[in-house]
């Protein structure tokens, strides 16, 4: 036999309360007391009360959902970059925790970041997280302008960057660097990221910074965090300094391509030229050989990015800027 769908009604009959009570601790209102709050929730359990959704918002002027953008392609967020599932696994730890909702949205162009202006503007989501920035990429003060919520996962070149949370990329390209002059390297090239994101160029300063302080000569090649300009940059880097003895990766998935070319050039790892990538992706410890590498907490980055966001909705200050610590891996491959 069909049970009727509980009500607020009776809610209220089973907890003691009235109408309004059972609406106002439903819509996250204070003016309840605990022990009334307590009794409508145990009712809303008992019952298997669901609450309307769309009523609760009309109420609160909230959706309980948050986007994450990531301003890349389709084909580059479904790749096989560790980066991004990381991400998106860490801020979908943190939403699930505090009973909210996850909106993945991607922006390339200037059509789809209008198309996501225009979702945030209608209020759709409560509050969106930018990840993966190229540039100075406009999407977040347009949003922080529209009085939206907003947190980056970097810092935004320019003036006034929105509250953005990050690792210290430079100070972690300069841990691998340091390693490779220490263990006896003197001709230590890069393999950089695109010089269009934080992390590409922070990577880039700190491996100039410490080849400057052991005055040592760069060599310096440019990938876009994929293998595939990993293989292509070490062989310009080859034919440039044939000579080369360490090279310091901005990424482990340029590291592996870094391998593969080495691999097929006759240079043995680490005997002729030592390799250290950047992330600690999990494929990091089953290259031939092992990747030493800059570990970076890629899901940590999405936990912390997320519970900034909802301290932010809910009218907390937070910090403008958290930077997260990176350390220095040590496998076989340097």
């Amino acid at each position: 036999m069909h049970r009727p769908r509980p009500t607020l009604e009776s809610v209220a009959r089973r907890a003691g309360v009235s109408r309004a009570t059972v609406s106002r601790v439903v819509n996250g209102s204070t003016k309840v007391g605990e022990d009334s709050r307590e009794a409508v929730l145990s009712a809303i359990q008992e019952l298997g009360y669901i609450p309307n959704q769309a009523a609760r918002s009309l109420v609160t002027q909230r959706t309980d959902s948050f986007a994450l953008v990531l301003p890349e392609e389709p084909g580059r967020v479904f790749s096989d970059d560790r980066f991004f599932p990381g991400v998106v696994r860490g801020v979908s730890q943190e939403l699930e925790a505090a009973d909210k909702q996850l909106v993945l949205m991607m922006a390339r162009s200037a059509a789809s970041r209008d198309r996501i202006e225009r979702f945030a503007l209608a209020r759709h989501v409560d509050g969106v997280m930018v990840a993966s920035m190229h540039g100075a990429d406009p999407l977040p003060a347009a949003l922080a302008r529209m009085g939206i919520p907003v947190v980056c996962n970097e810092r935004v070149p320019g003036p006034a960057s929105p509250p953005y949370v990050g690792v210290d990329n430079a100070a972690g390209a300069a841990l691998a660097v340091e390693h490779l002059i220490r263990s006896g390297r003197t001709r230590v090239a890069t393999v950089a990221g695109p010089q269009d994101m934080v992390a590409g160029m922070d990577r880039l300063s700190g491996y100039r910074a410490a080849l400057d302080g052991a005055r040592l000569a760069a060599h310096v090649a440019v990938g876009d965090f994929t293998q595939e300009s990993g293989a292509v940059a070490m062989r310009e880097l080859l034919d440039r300094e044939p000579r080369l003895d360490g090279v310091f990766v901005a990424s482990d998935l340029m590291a592996i391509g870094v391998l593969r070319a080495l691999r097929r050039a006759g240079r043995r790892v680490p005997d002729d030229v030592a390799v250290v990538g950047f992330d600690d992706i999990e494929p990091a410890r089953y290259t031939e050989p092992p990747l030493t590498t800059v570990r970076q907490p890629i899901a940590g980055i999405g936990r912390r990015l997320a519970r900034q966001l909802l301290r932010l909705t809910a009218g907390e200050s937070i910090e403008p800027a958290l930077v997260l610590p990176t350390e220095l891996v040590i496998r076989e491959s340097a």
